[in-house]
């Protein structure tokens, strides 16, 4: 078979006419895409207002700057991701405080979390893991009587919902991210939604100056961060909303061959979804090996899917073993359940143009490979 991505954007002829029609405009820097953008995420979602902006970092970055977060201010994140936005709490100056994540789901864990809420504490910023949704009750409940702000990352989980409420509308202020392997892909980009209009706002004078602010005493006052998106970009995102229902159906039918063919590696059950998790929209395929495997011996099968031509990857490289994290203090054997699984877990290709027979070649590819390194049990 021929080289079998990761991820594989879904591009359908809507896209390549929305996109030709801003070519073909006067405007492909921020313009009236980006609006018409803003104001579609915006709906999809549930929200009253989106900012559309460069990536998922910048969206919190500038979420953090709005909310007045910076230097002394703490923020506690989770340690264990693909799309590592908490590197935004860093860039804004305050401290990254990690907590261990639930050995289920790969979410923030609400008690644990507590456990590290101390008088700097200013927000909580929690993940919806691969597509599956945090305790919402949960952290809402904490954020309320610890008087925090709570943070949405939903960069791994478009369409998801918990208790019957798509994500993005949980937090006081929720971020996504549109570059690949997400559903909905822009090349880069993300957007913020929130129903807070003046945060709306200060993000806005943030994320940069608009055209008729050039000379304006006031914003001349506020320096932006020129993090805004192009109308290129959102000319895509714009068509993809409009798509979504389809491009999520068809990532679902892949979803269903993996489980049919998963069935079939021993040691290996399907991902599991929590009891008020009412749908989930998995960012990745992740196959959890058993405990008996190592993390050099998980590193050996993405080495042999390599070899048959197929990009498989480690999810994750957990944030407290990295260099600059372990600057600040962190050191591996802090967080015993993120070590435990990371090490553990491999992503297959997920994305619409998978056919069955592809699904069949990658489980089996996957399959061998762990017999060359030894059988474990599921993580389970």
């Amino acid at each position: 078979m021929s080289f079998i991505p990761l991820s594989d954007p879904d591009i359908s002829l809507l896209e390549l006419d929305f996109v030709a029609a801003t070519l073909k405009s006067p405007r492909l820097s921020q313009g009236p895409m980006v609006e018409s953008f803003e104001a579609a995420f915006a709906a999809y979602v549930g929200r009253r207002h989106a900012v559309a902006v460069q990536s998922g970092t910048m969206g919190l970055f500038l979420g953090l700057k709005a909310s007045a977060i910076g230097a002394g201010d703490e923020v506690i994140a989770s340690p264990y991701s693909w799309h590592q936005i908490a590197h935004a709490v860093s860039h804004c100056g305050a401290s990254p405080v990690f907590s261990d994540i639930d050995y289920w789901a790969g979410t923030l864990d609400p008690a644990k979390v507590e456990a590290r809420i101390t008088s700097s504490t200013r927000a909580i910023l929690v993940g919806n893991t691969n597509g599956h949704p945090a305790p919402w009750d949960a952290f809402r409940e904490l954020a309320n009587r610890r008087g925090l702000l709570l943070i949405e990352d939903s960069t791994e989980a478009i369409a998801s919902t918990y208790k019957g409420i798509p994500v993005g509308r949980f937090g006081d202020f929720s971020v996504f991210d549109f570059s690949q392997p997400s559903p909905l892909v822009c090349g880069e980009g993300g957007m913020v939604v929130t129903d807070d209009a003046e945060l709306a706002g200060r993000i806005r004078q943030i994320r940069n100056r608009r055209m008729d602010e050039r000379f304006s005493v006031v914003v001349g006052g506020n320096l932006p961060w020129q993090g805004g998106m192009s109308d290129l970009s959102a000319s895509l995102g714009l068509a993809q909303i409009e798509r979504m229902d389809e491009i999520l159906e068809r990532r679902k039918i892949v979803e269903e061959y993996y489980y049919d063919h998963v069935r079939a590696f021993e040691g290996i059950k399907d991902p599991y979804v929590a009891e008020d998790v009412s749908e989930v929209h998995w960012f990745l395929y992740l196959v959890h090996l058993g405990t008996r495997f190592s993390k050099s011996s998980r590193d050996a099968i993405v080495n042999d899917l390599h070899t048959e031509e197929i990009e498989a990857a480690a999810y994750c490289q957990p944030m407290h073993v990295q260099p600059f994290y372990q600057g600040l203090g962190y050191r591996k054997g802090n967080f015993f359940v993120t070590e435990k699984v990371a090490d553990r877990v491999v992503a297959l290709p997920f994305h619409g143009h998978l056919s069955e027979d592809q699904v069949g070649f990658i489980v089996k590819t996957a399959k061998d490979a762990s017999l060359n390194v030894g059988a474990g049990s599921a993580i389970y």
